[in-house]
């Protein structure tokens, strides 16, 4: 057998100031003490789940068991791709995204965070390009999907700047309050590919974990 049996340990996605790579266990540890030194203020609200709030050391188990078990329920259905954001060398923050039906439905999702000390550096909008570049670019896709809580300016930017839009918006209780979640999407067609250069490397071996093409008995087999 060539390469690696899970390839898409291999997948790249390079941009002027990042890479984004599957991480190992070490780097997911190292992003759980990246996310515990802080993602955003105490009182903010980003997540409409607050996990980053938990008590150590149910915070580091929990992260590690959440991003285990992502990565164990794959499917070339239903996928969920977590990527670490590394610049030179060092994780700072993850990128996800997200794909159900994708071979019919042509349409992702996408979840992302950066350490609070490599915000403001525009380092968000590369990994979210980075992100766009695989979705459109790799794989295919008609649209990406997002969201961010109202007040999120960090985020309303990113979305804009990248080409996507407002659709609407969805309340949420969190914490006992009540909180909006603004939905954006993104086309091929608005997506602003010139904002951040992106290279692609390692991805033909993935794609059919991706759904794209049929994977044979020997390729994928489930109990």
């Amino acid at each position: 057998m060539n390469g690696h049996p899970w390839p898409l340990f291999d997948l790249r996605l390079r941009t002027p100031h990042l890479e984004l790579r599957l991480p190992n266990d070490d780097e997911l540890l190292e992003l759980a003490r990246v996310a515990r030194a802080g993602i955003v203020d105490a009182e903010r609200t980003v997540f409409l789940m607050p996990w980053h709030k938990l008590p150590s050391p149910a915070f580091e188990r929990q992260f590690l068991l959440h991003w285990w078990a992502e990565r164990g329920r794959w499917s070339p259905t239903a996928w969920s791709l977590v990527l670490a954001v590394t610049k030179d060398g060092r994780p700072i923050g993850l990128q996800e995204i997200i794909g159900r039906e994708f071979a019919i439905r042509r349409v992702v999702s996408s979840g992302s965070w950066l350490g609070r000390e490599f915000q403001g550096q525009g380092l968000g909008t590369e990994a979210r390009g980075a992100m766009l570049a695989l979705a459109f670019d790799g794989l295919g896709a008609d649209a990406a999907e997002s969201g961010y809580i109202e007040g999120n300016a960090a985020s309303a930017r990113v979305s804009e700047k990248l080409g996507y839009r407002v659709t609407g918006d969805e309340v949420f209780a969190i914490e006992g309050k009540r909180e909006l979640e603004i939905k954006v999407r993104c086309t091929r067609e608005s997506w602003q590919r010139e904002l951040v250069p992106v290279r692609i490397e390692g991805l033909e071996p993935c794609l059919k974990l991706f759904g794209i093409g049929k994977l044979s008995p020997e390729e994928w087999t489930t109990f």
